[in-house]
């Protein structure tokens, strides 16, 4: 269910916006492992161009929103109302095959409407709600791993992924570089993606004993786990299964939560549930859905007004290439090496 558009703060609710017409820009990018494809919706309106990006993970996906015929946005309205209009399209043209999907595609038209909006009114996000953006500390997260990045770049932090095949021996490697901030149990992702029960267990026990300072995102929560947890919460973070307010409410409470914009679908889902967080006193990171494009900048720019000082899983896309390089932007990012994502 989406948040309603009524729940939008007023600054952004009254945003006119004029839409003109409506164009798909492909991308791709070859990363160890699998070859990634996004799609971006631009939308034209009074000379400018706003921009969103569908970061849906299932290629057929975005090969049919390519496909499709750009939908037909036009007129002016507020953003408020044109949050609302969206309910009443149909962006799949049916069921995806991945949930997910829904609220990956609507984020990218969403931002899009925000994007063209902020530059029709020559202003930013953080301008216009009062926000000094602040420089982003980010971590490396990459197939290649920790020792490969760190040979290039010391100072480089890192999240991890844990992996059915990491030992006490791994672990401990892992602890003496001292840069690795975050490690992903993947509890939540399924067998495409996500450790089975039983791993999941074993590394969450493994990297609770190895890693005592590192955030811990995702774990399971069965009754095996949270008596592994016991006392540790506070140092658990959760992503995949937040796409609500109402999706935090169901989870154990923790000390930290992984923001991921496009898991959330709407910008008023998003905005509420960082407010619900940062009420209750939980520490914020950013995370990535490997963004090619804008999506990359706009994920920047939300930590860099909400949560730039976590362990934020935004670093530039350069760090996904199959070979590490040297002489890349290195953390925080500052400057024009945090290109507006939002208007401006």
């Amino acid at each position: 269910m989406q948040a309603p558009a009524a729940h939008l703060p007023a600054a952004l609710a009254d945003l006119d916006v004029r839409v003109d017409a409506c164009e798909l820009e492909p991308h791709a990018f070859e990363t160890p492992g699998f070859s990634r494809l996004t799609t971006v919706v631009a939308l034209h309106g009074d000379g400018h161009v706003g921009r969103g990006e569908d970061v849906a993970y299932v290629a057929a996906e975005q090969l049919q929103h390519r496909a499709a015929h750009p939908f037909t946005l036009s007129g002016t309205r507020t953003l408020a109302e044109w949050c609302s209009a969206l309910d009443a399209i149909d962006l799949h043209s049916g069921t995806p095959a991945d949930a997910t999907s829904a609220d990956y595609r609507r984020w990218a038209y969403e931002s899009a409407l925000l994007d063209l909006g902020l530059r029709q009114a020559g202003t930013t996000l953080g301008t216009l709600l009062g926000r000094t953006p602040q420089p982003v500390r980010f971590c490396v997260s990459s197939n290649l791993g920790p020792d490969i990045w760190h040979a290039v770049d010391p100072s480089l932090e890192f999240k991890s992924d844990a992996r059915q095949d990491w030992t006490a021996e791994h672990i401990a490697h892992l602890h003496s570089l001292d840069r690795v901030r975050v490690v992903d149990i993947k509890a939540h992702y399924g067998d495409a993606w996500g450790l089975s029960p039983e791993d999941a267990r074993t590394q969450l026990s493994l990297v609770l004993a190895g890693l005592p300072d590192a955030v811990i995102e995702d774990p399971p929560t069965d009754d095996r786990a949270l008596e592994l947890l016991d006392g540790q919460l506070g140092r658990v973070a959760f992503d995949a299964p937040v796409h609500s307010v109402a999706d935090i409410l169901r989870l154990p409470q923790t000390g930290w939560m992984n923001i991921k914009p496009s898991r959330f679908g709407t910008i008023a889902r998003l905005l509420e549930a960082i407010d619900h967080c940062e009420q209750r006193g939980l520490h914020l990171y950013g995370g990535g859905q490997f963004e090619l494009a804008i999506g990359r900048r706009q994920i920047q720019e939300l930590a860099a007004l909400w949560y730039a000082d976590g362990p934020n899983d935004v670093a530039p896309g350069v760090y996904n290439a199959t070979t590490a390089e040297s002489g890349l932007p290195g953390s925080p990012l500052t400057g024009l090496g945090l290109a507006a994502g939002f208007g401006a």
